[in-house]
């Protein structure tokens, strides 16, 4: 009988992706490890390889199609000897993306919504999740007006990316002003009402899980920010010197210092090297440095694994080669997924200072700027030399200010005496 080809789950946090492409048509032969899809997950794009053998019957699932759920049916392969009739009554295929229709006027939109969504009656309790509420008074969404699909009827998080309808006040005073915005508003909606003209560009998943997890990040994880900096002129001239004789052979970066002391400074106080739970902190064995890059799709942070068991060099080639694969969006979730601790670099972009968000579960990221000229008093001296601000934003349930403040003590020990980095 003919094979179903589901949305697979191609990373923890994967509940639904976008098909971006078919990379087979109807009828064509499909043998086991051939690219049949193209996938946009909440990480990267990524290919889908068949596990089976025969010809590809029937496509379920539209190229361009959004939020399919994971194990949603997408396409079914016929084996040797069977034929298109021999998918009798299959799951019905889901449509097409369609182009977004042209904005319509608030009343409209609000009738609309108020005719298809059941209405409760009034004082009746309205059962939803702590972060539905949060995100209805956000954007003004009735909650009354939404049909749950949670437990009991439960609203969630889901229920309102279906579409609210927002409170109309009858008996609000009319104003021929315009209002000023308030905290929380919708940004399309408050645009229409003003009149403000603007274009949409479309969230990508990549995108949407990034600010879902930076939202979390910021109301569940208890920040605190430790700054320290660190003279780099011992590194730049060891970075020159390495580089010259390397002959074009490889490159290294300030960053791939800054890996290889984070990953060194872990190692001498893994102390900072943890993750919290309720019921333990983590501490790792091995540094798997976390790096952010940015990709046309949004932030992605691949990982060196075992960092502090590689050379400069090693680092050097492995981030290189991972950045490029991550702006391809052709990393494997292996590649992406975990890591114990993050580095953000903006120093490349002139930024002198600032702070990261954490990137949970990890309880740790460092935030690297740019090295700039300045006079420094050196036994009574005046001198000119090139200083790096970081700034580690920590968990302050796993990592207290004392660690942090151990941490990049050993860390800036590294950073202006590399030679240590290389013993």
């Amino acid at each position: 009988m003919p094979v179903n080809v589901t949305m697979p789950a191609l990373s923890p946090t994967m509940t639904e992706g976008k098909l971006a492409r078919w990379t087979k048509r109807e009828g064509d032969k499909i043998k086991s490890g051939d690219v049949i899809a193209e996938i946009e997950t909440d990480k990267a794009t990524m290919e889908v390889e068949a596990v089976d053998e025969g010809v590809l019957g029937k496509i379920l699932v539209a190229e361009g199609t959004e939020g399919v759920a994971v194990n949603t049916i997408i396409a079914m392969i016929l084996e040797e000897g069977e034929t298109a009739n021999d998918i009798g009554a299959a799951p019905k295929a889901a449509p097409a993306p369609q182009k977004a229709a042209a904005p319509v006027a608030e009343t409209k939109a609000v009738s609309a919504l108020a005719a298809a969504a059941p209405v409760a009656k009034a004082g009746a309790r309205v059962f939803a999740t702590p972060l539905a509420r949060r995100i209805a008074a956000q954007t003004g969404v009735d909650l009354s007006r939404i049909q749950g699909s949670g437990p009991h009827g439960r609203i969630v998080k889901a229920d309102l990316a279906k579409g609210g309808t927002p409170k109309v006040a009858a008996s609000a005073p009319q104003s021929s002003a315009p209002r000023a915005p308030s905290a929380g508003i919708d940004a399309k909606k408050q645009a229409d009402l003003l009149g403000m003209t603007y274009k949409e560009l479309p969230n990508n998943n990549i995108k949407k899980v990034v600010a879902s997890r930076l939202l979390e990040s910021k109301q569940t994880i208890p920040h605190f920010y430790l700054t320290v900096e660190c003279r780099l002129d011992d590194l730049m001239a060891a970075r020159e010197r390495i580089n010259t004789e390397a002959k074009g052979a490889f490159k290294l970066s300030v960053n791939d210092f800054v890996i290889k002391a984070v990953a060194m400074a872990l190692k001498a106080y893994p102390a900072a090297n943890v993750s919290w739970t309720d019921d333990a902190v983590l501490q790792f064995d091995h540094a798997d440095i976390s790096v952010a890059v940015s990709t046309p799709n949004g932030l992605i942070t691949p990982i060196v694994k075992a960092a502090e068991t590689k050379g400069l060099r090693e680092i050097s080639n492995e981030v290189k080669d991972l950045a490029g694969r991550a702006r391809e969006g052709k990393l494997k979730p292996v590649e992406f997924q975990g890591g114990t601790f993050s580095v953000s670099n903006l120093g490349m972009f002139g930024v002198s200072e600032f702070a990261a968000i954490i990137n949970p579960p990890q309880a740790c990221i460092l935030a690297v700027g740019a090295g700039e000229e300045k006079p420094y008093v050196d036994d009574g001296v005046i001198k000119i030399g090139t200083f790096m601000k970081c700034t580690l934003s920590v968990d302050h349930r796993a990592v207290d200010g004392s660690v942090g403040a151990e941490f990049l003590q050993f860390f800036k020990r590294y950073i202006e005496n590399p030679v240590n980095m290389l013993v």
